[in-house]
This record gives structure tokens, C-alpha cells and sequence, in this order.
């Protein structure tokens, strides 16, 4: 009877996932962080997009006056801390690390949905300077979190450029003491995951639900089956195992090898698109932060060399109201190789899209 009983359960859990196959359709994109011996803390990301995404490299400095773009009730702040990210069309923070070795992502969560935002609203915040407002603003996860809970702001979103759909992004955070949150917004209010345990962080459906489905597939346990699909929530639990299965005792060498591996594994061809989920798309370009020695790793879809930026090189103290910048080109294909910190060029800093 028991045995029964616990057949019909898993029976049941099946078919919740195998439903949820048939409905989802989300974006993708995978970010995971490794806890290592030694405080070797790791994040890395991919970024999977139907078009060329138009990211560059930015060297953003301390001091810089940001504004939240929602208009006259907008956000204003000065950067705390210099960072180093990657953008969106030059018009959104996408991905970075600032130099306390605070990590942001944003992914996409087609479930987001935002505060209404009216003049009676906490100052607006775009969500393209989402990322950026916790580089700017933060050293750790907790004084992140701490921050949030206060909800100093009203997220307000816009449509993607180029496209007739609202941007649907949530967050993560991490840092180098491997901390992690995430952070959604779901029905118009925002939900905090805050835990170490929190390593892993794709798209649809919401975390919650993310953990649920990943607790059954823990059950199966990954040497017997993993599933294999580009989809978010199989891309979750490829990662959730792979993360745990390599090295824990690693030098840093193996360590960054090894999460690069992780990052591979749940990425999508260059070239594969699935037909009936326009989202589900190729794997751009991934990045690896080493929060300990405070190095951003990239690597293009469509160059064969990985490269990065050591932040302990980087003057992030240069004038604020300047930006320094390392051009990818058409679809990240310029071609780099070893440090290149020397390799930015001091410009005016990109205009973080907005209502006005």
C-alpha cells in the first residue's frame, strides 16, 4: 500500500513536469556559483539570445551620479564602488562584478511582474540600472538584502529594443564570502530568496517552483539521469548536479576549469533555436568571476580565446564622469586573449535605458 502510494506520488510529480514541458516558454540563460576549499568562491553565467545582444565591456568608476531614468520621481545615487560589467545593447548592465567582488545577473523570468509605478510611487528605478544600482551601491550579498527589504525604489520596466514585449527580468547576487539572492517579482511584489544554498539560478518558472522540481530530480540522483533538454528547469538541475560532482578541494586553475565545464554543459550551440519557443535560443557569450582574486572572465560563442580583466589592475578611481570602454564587436566576435585591462578606452559612459 505504501509502495503504492509512493508510486502514485512520483506518478503525479512526472506528469506536473512533463505538463510543464508542453507550456513553458522561456529565455535562456544559466548562472551557478561553485563553493570551493580555500574561500574559492566562483559564478559563472551565460547569456542565450535570439539576436546579437550588442554587449561591450565596461570599466564603470566609483563616484559616477546614476539616475533611474522613470522620470521626474526617479532614483538618484553615486557609485560606491567602481565595477566592471557587461551590457545589453549599451543601454543595460546585464552582468558585472564590482571591486569588493559583488557579482549581478539578470535573467529572464517571463512570470515578472512589476509594481504599478504613479507619482505617488518610491523614486523609479529602470530595470535596465537594476544590476547596476547593486554594483554601485553594495559589497556583499547581505547589505544588499538588507537594503531590498526596505524597497528604497519602484522597479519600472520597458519594452525590449527593438521588440514589442516588456523586459521580464529577475536578479541575482552573489559575493565573496558565497553568499546568493535572488530576486523576483511576482504578482507586483518582490520576493527575496536569500541563502548560500542558493547556487543556481535559470528562467521559468519562478526559484520556488525551480527547487521543487530540482528536490525530484535529486531523488533520481544524476549518475542514474539527468535531463538534457536546452529548457530552463532541465538546464536547473544539470547545473544544481554538475556543480556539487566536480572537484570541491580544487586549485584555482581546476577550479575555474571546471566551472567553465558547468557553464558549457547547460549552454545552447551557436545556431540551435527551438521552433515553437523563440526564446530558447543560442548561448552568446558566458562569464566567470573569481571573487577571491577578483578576475571577469568572457568568452564569446564566436571566438575561440578566453580572456579577462583583473580588477586589482584597474583604476576605478579615474574621473566620474567618464567611462572606460572594451569594444566586442558584431556578435562579440572581436577576438582577445589573456588580461585585458590595458585594453579599455576612456569614452563617455553609456545611457541607461528608461520612461524618458
Amino acid at each position: 500500500m505504501h509502495a503504492l502510494k509512493r508510486f502514485e506520488k512520483t506518478w503525479l510529480f512526472g506528469l506536473f513536469i512533463f505538463t510543464w514541458c508542453l507550456v513553458e516558454v522561456a529565455s535562456a540563460c544559466t548562472r551557478v556559483v561553485y563553493l570551493g576549499a580555500d574561500n574559492q568562491v566562483i559564478t559563472a553565467r551565460s547569456m542565450d539570445w535570439k539576436l546579437d545582444v550588442g554587449t561591450n565591456l565596461w570599466v564603470l568608476p566609483r563616484g559616477a551620479k546614476r539616475h533611474g531614468q522613470a522620470g521626474p520621481n526617479s532614483l538618484e545615487w553615486t557609485a560606491k564602488y567602481g565595477s566592471v560589467v557587461a551590457t545589453g545593447y549599451d543601454i543595460s548592465t546585464t552582468d558585472g562584478v564590482n571591486e569588493k567582488g559583488l557579482a549581478a545577473n539578470v535573467l529572464w523570468l517571463v512570470e515578472s511582474e512589476y509594481p504599478v509605478f504613479t507619482k505617488k510611487s518610491k523614486p523609479g528605478l529602470t530595470i535596465a540600472a537594476w544590476a547596476q544600482y547593486m554594483l554601485d551601491n553594495f559589497a556583499t550579498v547581505e547589505d544588499a538584502v538588507k537594503t531590498l527589504k526596505k524597497e528604497p525604489f519602484t522597479l519600472v520596466t520597458a519594452n525590449v529594443p527593438g521588440q514589442k514585449r516588456l523586459a521580464t527580468l529577475h536578479l541575482s547576487l552573489s559575493d565573496a564570502t558565497g553568499d546568493s539572492a535572488i530576486v523576483e517579482y511576482i504578482d507586483g511584489k518582490q520576493v527575496i530568496h536569500h541563502s548560500k544554498a542558493y547556487q543556481v539560478m535559470t528562467n521559468s518558472p519562478t526559484f520556488d517552483q525551480q527547487l521543487t522540481l530540482n528536490q525530484y530530480w535529486q531523488q533520481i540522483g544524476g549518475t542514474t539521469m539527468l535531463p538534457g533538454t536546452n529548457r530552463a528547469a532541465d538546464r536547473f538541475v544539470r547545473a544544481s548536479f554538475y556543480v556539487d560532482a566536480i572537484p570541491q578541494e580544487a586549485n584555482i586553475e581546476e577550479a575555474l576549469a571546471s566551472m567553465f565545464g558547468v557553464i558549457r554543459n547547460v549552454s545552447v550551440p551557436y545556431g540551435i533555436t527551438t521552433e515553437n519557443e523563440p526564446n530558447i535560443s543560442s548561448t552568446r557569450w558566458r562569464t566567470v568571476v573569481d571573487h577571491k582574486h577578483l578576475h571577469y572572465f568572457f568568452e564569446s560563442a564566436l571566438s575561440p580565446n578566453v580572456f579577462w580583466v583583473d580588477l586589482k589592475k584597474v583604476d576605478f578611481g579615474f574621473s566620474p564622469e567618464r567611462a572606460k570602454k572594451l569594444a566586442l564587436g558584431k556578435q562579440q566576435s572581436t577576438i582577445y586573449a589573456g588580461e585585458v585591462s590595458n585594453k579599455f578606452v576612456e569614452t563617455s559612459p553609456f545611457r541607461f535605458l528608461g520612461l524618458d
